[in-house]
């Protein structure tokens, strides 16, 4: 792409062209009647912001760019523009380079599309042009010259270029771009996500043109597309999100093309023209606005795929009854509510997909019409009941998640049935399904299993979880194909005794009523490889074997939360192949060295929650073991683990261990070792820095309502975290017992379903936002949903396309309330969850968002946004609220769910997990699970072992507060006097500094956490501004509340339980909060493998650039505060109309800082200059922001942000020598000369600023109309 896209060439008389870009990603122009300002406050209102004042605050944000940013002229993507064309002039040679007679010539050379393009210089455009084709072909190093390449083509007339660039950085360009083109099977070229406009017209020299994929681009119909009939070979075109709005009839004269896809474009009709294209097989029209079709449609002889998903059609259109090709209609997502049979009688789909409608009934029709369906998906409709007899020919039905009570189908050709989620109490199909493999009916209300089960000789798969079974019929084992049964969460009592040398492979028998196993269990089942008999009444366990010699190849086997003894571990040693073994909450005393010893496959064991006071020495016999987990028992020994080279995880936590014994040199793989919760261990855990995550006890003390060293404590909390099975920590837990250095708390847990990065963000973030908001948000409610808005551009291009669930959990004292109770306020995205136990019973505190909601799926299907076949908007997640991937915004948005509840006497505690814990396990079987457990560190780790027991696979992390609410816990203010504001960041008296007053971890379970007060970048987000938060308590006070002051400041006469009130001026102080999360791997996510940037590991100890602020005390009268501005005019913001404002005189500038360094040269925003102040100021992002005088200004288009590969956010971090510039000897003395120059250049540009005049804004400053 040319200079000309960098910038537009302004004139006096003509404004610039104004550009806007979402989320990072494609520039779109703005049509004249676009306003940047209406457009920005518009997106915030999206995002969640109510409040006109704080949508105006927030756009004046730096931060905001990683959201919503304006350009005057088009910024330059070097990515982007790689992939549309490379171009220069450089120095080229034709044919062989042995040959004298060819010579180096300065040509002007292009690579776009699927060729090379070399002209001459002067004639680029109009002269005589080479055009080489590259795809088959080579692109070859030329050793003997100095960044230069071979370009060939393919075929017995080929041809070669040898091109010698001017740095090594565009050689490795073109060779990169080049490799791609020649590599490829198929012509075909991506120009997807590029901000096109219009098509480049060096890409229409690729004759051989086959694919064109041009999605997410700005094209229109009379952009070029005609164009495209220049491709005589094009069969592939992709159009789609491309906001066409009028079907491109250009592409209609295209005959060679097989495949269109016009997708999310917004289209209203589909022209008649379209019947010209008769090759066509795959025509893509889903997510459009699109009720009818044209009747030419049915004069297309090929076409075999149509896509009408998420359209308005009330029903099948007829014209699809001539298409005699057609094999597969996908009408989801529509407005279909009843379904007539008889419509499909002349339809030769086979293949109908009619997911997400509003179908409450179905009409059936005569079987031998319907002969020709042999796939139908009803899943998530309104269905009570259906007859699908009618259809003979049915192989796969999937009809999830609807409200059925009863089920007919016809079995003659059955294979797959999916009726999961249910209502269902009665099944029939007839006749018996011979072909049937795979079963899914759990989730519903089944009493006992079908009888013509017996009869489908072929069932590989049944699932039947979650159902009121309460006995399995006796042929169910003697089947001969049956691999996999699941039948957890029942009523089962025992198991069929009668056991025919059953093929069963996997078998999930937990949460039922079962006190023992069939005595032939494992003699029988010889092919038997994983058994989860979790959360039942066992006692015993039957043989391996009848002799010494067994043949079980048993290699998993689950038994957590069971009644075994020690009786048991004997009939363990005959399954020698065992990998696996969970069991962990049982009655086991010991566990004999013997019987460990022949157990020596195993890789990973869990013991926890027994009465162990010891693991047996020949653990060191298994040399695969990389993970032993035996917390909650009695142990006093810490076992020889260390000696085992495999091993990963240790976690001892919970235990008597007084002593403890580590080798000279540590297992290389180890990275977790968790001894937390055994208070007689003394260690000096920094000789443990090279572990990833150590943890280990610190002096910590619960709160409690009276600061008195025996007062009974208010709460006290417990962390735990476990790795997946893919070794990554995708999760993290935030506990903050003094929140605010205040009588407050907040806790927090975070989910991701992939990275590391998200969770670990928000976990070192999230804190000192909400901390922030307490000041700046003027209602109890809007708090917390600020806090989560925030959040989302602190997650800078982190949040881009990256997401996660996050939970929070605030205690506070109700500052409103003259009675003084505390207040639990919980908010939550995603599917992390908080659940309250009061009396013995839960209460939830948490919503799921998912298109399962009626309002969730209606704004999703608002902004014409794909659900696809897992329940994915646009295939990404399942969830409508959660952090991060703005780029789906706005079909999904970080506002939480809040619910504020008053904590009573009768309160417990309260529970938050992740996305796995929830997974496995109920809030009502959570709660039950521990409210017996009087540690809330082992009840958390409960949870987590529960939860693995039970079969979850993902990160998990849950925190347990318990709660000691009494009557003695309320405020004993006066009633007479005002309550105060509420309760925030304060500081110690007499100025202290802060790094010697934080108080320790408040957990045990807790890693410790070095906070480096440098600032973060505006791509991750500061938790700091340069307004103070406190300009609303101080306009308050302005205004006449009463608050005397004592000598440091103090509000006079407050109770114990509500802390003092400081007028002062932000200040940074390193964070209270304490993190217990490990980075796994290092901190890498399996996509980038590289370290997240502003966050260094270093063992054990993580540093993260973090800042949070803190409210200084200031010696000021408070009647010489200026008065607070008025709130501006919602429709003035709306329109995009110019804010015109007072002047105001000027405050004190000067802001004291911690360590006593000389004030800040900037002014203040305190009171009535706030908005002037603010609005005052150019903000990084370019959106709107008047300067001085001048008003409405738009940053000058230059090279837009680029992404770190393998890092997200760009934080001012140390410097990494990989980055580092190395100049070569011979390059040296030229280096420093272009250093110099560049050095006088920077003078003499401030030298030209500081004798701007004021009242005339700089060069690069625009006045545009809003």
């Amino acid at each position: 792409m040319g200079k000309q896209e960098k910038t537009t060439k302004t004139t006096p008389d003509s404004a610039p062209t104004l550009y806007v870009q979402l989320h990072g990603e494609a520039v779109r122009r703005l049509e004249p009647d676009e306003k940047p300002l209406s457009i920005q406050n518009e997106y915030l209102s999206g995002l969640g912001f109510g409040d006109p004042r704080r949508v105006q605050d927030e756009g004046l944000d730096a931060e905001i760019g990683c959201l919503i940013r304006f350009y005057a002229g088009k910024p330059h993507n070097i990515e982007s523009s790689e992939r549309v064309q490379l171009s220069g002039t450089y120095n080229v040679r034709k044919g062989k380079m042995q040959l004298a007679v060819n010579r180096w010539n300065r040509r002007c050379v292009i690579l776009c599309g699927t060729c090379l393009i070399v002209s001459s210089v002067k004639d680029s455009h109009a002269g005589k042009m080479h055009v080489l084709p590259l795809m088959g072909g080579k692109v070859e190093e030329v050793k003997k010259h100095s960044h230069c390449l071979a370009f060939s083509s393919s075929g017995p007339q080929s041809q070669t270029y040898h091109i010698s660039f001017d740095s090594f950085t565009e050689h490795l360009r073109w060779q990169r771009q080049a490799s791609k083109m020649v590599s490829q099977r198929i012509s075909s070229v991506d120009l997807s996500c590029c901000s096109l406009e219009h098509l480049p017209p060096a890409l229409f020299y690729s004759q051989d043109l086959t694919h064109l994929n041009l999605k997410h681009n700005f094209l229109v119909p009379g952009s070029g597309l005609v164009e495209l009939q220049r491709f005589p070979k094009l069969r592939s075109l992709n159009l789609s999100s491309n906001c066409l709005r009028e079907f491109p009839q250009a592409i209609c004269d295209i005959p060679t093309l097989t495949e269109v896809n016009l997708s999310c474009n917004h289209l209203t009709s589909v022209p008649s023209a379209v019947g010209a294209m008769r090759n066509l097989q795959t025509f893509l029209l889903d997510g459009n606005c699109l009720s009818a079709l044209p009747e030419q449609l049915g004069g297309l002889p090929q076409l075999a795929y149509l896509g009408l998903s998420f359209n308005e059609f009330q029903e099948v259109p007829t014209v699809l009854e001539r298409l005699d090709s057609m094999e597969r209609l996908c009408m989801s997502g529509n407005s279909l509510e009843v379904l007539h049979l008889q419509r499909f009688r002349l339809l030769r789909n086979k293949h109908v997909d009619l997911r997400l409608n509003k179908i409450c009934k179905v009409i059936p029709d005569e079987p031998d019409f319907l002969q020709h369906m042999t796939h139908l998906d009803l899943r998530d409709n309104q269905l009570l009941e259906l007859d699908a007899s009618a259809l003979p020919h049915l192989e796969v039905l999937r009809c999830d998640r609807n409200h059925l009570h009863a089920l007919k189908i016809c079995g003659s050709h059955l294979k797959i049935l999916h009726a999961s989620a249910n209502e269902l109490c009665q099944l029939e199909v007839f006749p018996i399904p011979g072909n049937l493999t795979y079963m899914d009916i759990s989730r519903n209300h089944l009493e006992s299993l079908p009888e013509w089960v017996c009869g489908s000789k072929r069932l590989e798969v049944l699932d039947i979880s979650h159902n009121l079974i309460c006995e399995l019929p006796v042929w169910l084992f003697c089947s001969s194909s049956l691999r996999k049964l699941l039948a957890g969460h029942n009523q089962l009592r025992r198991l069929p005794e009668r056991l025919e040398r059953t093929p069963v492979e996997v078998l999930d028998i937990q949460h039922n009523q079962l006190a023992e196993l069939p005595s032939n269990l494992f003699l029988k089942a010889d092919s038997l490889r994983c058994l989860n008999a979790s959360a039942n009444q066992l006692e015993s366990l039957p043989p391996s074997s009848l002799s010494e010699d067994s043949h079980s190849i048993l290699q998993e086997l689950y038994l957590t939360n069971n009644r075994l003894t020690d009786k048991c571990v004997p009939m363990l040693t005959g399954h020698g192949r065992l990998r696996v073994l969970h069991m962990a909450y049982n009655q086991l005393l010991s566990f004999p060295a013997s019987k460990m010893a022949k157990l020596e496959e195993l890789e990973e064991v869990d013991l926890s929650g027994n009465r162990l006071k010891a693991l047996p020495t020949t653990i060191m016999n298994c040399r695969r073991m990389h993970t032993v987990l035996a917390h909650s028992n009695c142990i006093e020994v810490f076992p020889e683990v260390m000696q085992l080279m495999e091993i990963k995880c240790v976690d001892l936590a919970c235990n008597e261990l007084s002593e403890l014994t580590l080798p000279e040199n540590l297992p290389p793989r180890l990275q977790e070792l968790d001894l937390t919760g055994n208070p007689r261990l003394s260690l000096d855990h920094k000789t443990l820095d090279n572990i990833r995550s150590f943890r280990i006890d610190q002096s910590t003390t619960p709160y409690s309502a009276n600061e008195g060293p025996g007062a009974p404590a208010v709460w006290s909390h417990g962390c735990a975290e476990t790795s997946g099975v893919k070794n990554k920590l995708c999760v993290a837990a935030l506990s903050v017992n003094h929140f605010c250095e205040s009588r407050e708390a907040l806790f927090g847990v975070f989910d991701s379903d992939r990275n590391v990065e998200v969770p670990y963000l928000m976990q070192c973030t999230m804190g000192d936002v909400l901390a922030e908001e307490l000041h700046k948000s003027k209602s109890e409610d809007d708090y917390m949903t600020n806090t989560f808005l925030v959040m989302q551009r602190k997650l800078g291009t982190a949040g881009q396309k990256l997401g996660g669930s996050a939970a929070l959990c605030h205690i506070r004292h109700n500052p409103m309330d003259s009675g003084g109770c505390f207040t639990l306020t919980a908010a939550n995205v995603g599917k992390c969850q908080a659940v309250l136990c009061r009396d013995g019973k839960s209460l939830p505190l948490s919503v799921l968002h998912n298109i399962s909601v009626a309002p969730e799926y209606d704004r999703v299907r608002l902004h014409k946004a794909i659900v696809t076949e897992d329940n994915k908007v646009n295939g990404v997640t399942d969830s409508t609220r959660i952090m991060g991937y703005s780029f789906l915004y706005p079909s999904v948005v970080p506002r939480p769910h809040v619910q504020t509840v008053v904590l009573t006497p009768q309160d417990e505690f309260f529970i938050l997990g992740s996305r796995g814990l929830w997974d496995s396990m109920s809030v009502t079987e959570a709660v039950e699970a521990v409210r017996s457990v009087p540690d809330a560190l082992a009840a958390a780790k409960k949870l987590c072992t529960l939860a693995q027991g039970y079969g979850c696979g993902d990160s998990l992390s849950a925190v347990v507060v318990q709660l000691s609410v009494t009557e003695d816990c309320c405020c004993c203010c006066e009633l007479g006097a005002p309550p105060p504001p509420s309760p925030g960041l304060f500081p110690p008296p007499g100025g202290v500094a802060i790094r010697d007053t934080l108080p320790m971890p408040s957990s045990c379970s807790e890693i410790s956490s070095e906070v480096s007060t440098s600032e973060m970048s505006s791509e991750v987000g500061s938790t700091a501004s340069d307004e103070s938060p406190q300009s609303a308590l101080l306009q308050e006070a302005g205004a006449g509340v009463p608050f005397p002051l004592d000598a440091r400041g103090g509000a006079v006469g407050a109770c114990a339980l509500h802390p003092t009130l400081l007028s002062c001026s932000f200040q940074r102080q390193l964070s209270s909060a304490t993190f217990s999360s490990a980075l796994s791997d290092n901190g890498l996510d399996s996509e980038d493998e590289e370290p997240i940037t502003g966050v260094f590991s270093n063992g054990s100890r993580v540093e993260v650039e973090a800042d949070v602020h803190y409210l200084r005390a200031r010696e000021r009268p408070l009647a010489s505060l200026p008065p607070a501005l008025p709130a501006p005019n919602v429709g003035t913001l709306n329109e995009g109309a110019e804010l015109v404002t007072s002047k105001a005189e000027p405050v004190n500038k000067e802001v004291e800082q911690i360590d006593g360094s000389p004030p800040r040269g900037r002014p203040s925003t305190r009171g009535g200059d706030l908005s002037i102040r603010t609005l005052g100021k150019r903000r990084g992002n370019g959106s709107v922001a008047p300067h001085e005088r001048s008003h409405n200004l738009i940053e000058v288009a230059a090279d837009m942000p680029t992404k770190k590969q393998g890092g997200y956010f760009a934080a001012p971090a140390q410097p990494d020598p990989d980055d580092q510039l190395i100049i070569p000897p011979e390059l040296e003395e030229e280096v420093k000369e272009i250093m110099k120059q560049h050095h006088q250049q920077q003078q003499q540009v401030q030298q030209e600023h500081r004798l701007c005049p004021l009242d005339q804004p700089p060069d690069y400053y625009y006045d545009t109309p809003l």
